[in-house]
């Protein structure tokens, strides 16, 4: 039985507020515990603390958009938290478990159950290992779709943040490192003669970050990840039948929801 208290970190964009708030309402009506933590991953409180520092410019795209560039390594970023979600372990002082999750999903299912099933002090993190290549283009918002091994890996994390490995996972590391050693974990693998030495990281079952227009319909989703877009913007259309259901039940917690002051922002 897990007895700590739970803590989950959800990456928040500010274009993306209702998407978090409605997420936020879905893991408390779904969680059989009320003494959940959740915390906002903010990304100016981060840059306050000096936790996080990487600098980003801004390009015109092809398609009119304006895209942001991370500087260290000329990539698009299509969320303030890109590369936040990299800090839990440290948010949490390296210890216990913590969740880290997208703010574009809905909880369906109780989250008690990833860290009472799941959490396992062999693994530094478990996730869905996702077999995703999305074709390349804009995303709902006019960001860039960036395609990347291990793609929507990191999107939902159940981080054991004790675990020793992460030692190799310094505050420095998430500031300089390229968007592909960070969301590759390739802090959690050592190499020799080009193939890896080890691989500590847990498989979480699919319906725990359920994408849409992607994941098996006859797989019942426990949370649903809306990664074309989501229910909140106006000309995103949901393809297959799954993906309509779990719209109109998007739309549903949408009405439930108030502003959550009482969340921590860090």
């Amino acid at each position: 039985m897990y007895s700590k208290q739970p803590t989950i970190y959800i990456g928040y964009d500010p274009r993306e507020n209702l998407a978090f708030e409605a997420l936020v309402e879905s893991i408390i009506e779904t969680s059989s515990v009320k003494n959940l933590n959740i915390i906002k991953l903010n990304q100016p409180s981060l840059r306050a603390s000096g936790l996080y520092r990487r600098a980003w410019h801004t390009e015109k795209h092809s398609s009119g958009s304006v895209q942001k560039l991370d500087t260290v390594d000329k990539k698009p970023l299509s969320t303030d938290f890109s590369f936040s979600r990299f800090l839990v372990p440290h948010l949490n002082q390296h210890e216990g478990y913590a969740i880290f999750m997208d703010c574009d999903m809905m909880l369906r299912s109780d989250i008690m159950e990833v860290f009472e099933k799941y959490s396992n002090p062999n693994h530094a993190l478990s996730c869905v290992w996702h077999q995703y290549t999305p074709k390349e283009g804009l995303k709902m918002d006019s960001q860039i779709q960036q395609p990347y091994t291990r793609k929507n890996w990191s999107s939902f994390m159940l981080w054991n943040c004790s675990h020793p490995v992460h030692t190799n996972l310094t505050v420095d590391d998430i500031n300089t490192k390229s968007g592909w050693w960070l969301h590759n974990f390739s802090w959690t693998t050592g190499w020799e003669q080009g193939r890896p030495t080890q691989f500590p990281l847990g498989q979480l079952p699919e319906e725990w970050n359920w994408l849409d227009n992607h994941s098996p319909e006859y797989i019942e989703a426990k949370n649903v990840h809306f990664t074309t877009g989501g229910p909140w913007f106006d000309d995103w259309v949901p393809v297959r039948e799954a993906d309509k259901v779990y719209s109109k039940e998007w739309d549903s917690i949408k009405e439930k929801v108030v502003i959550n002051e009482g969340l921590v922002n860090v």
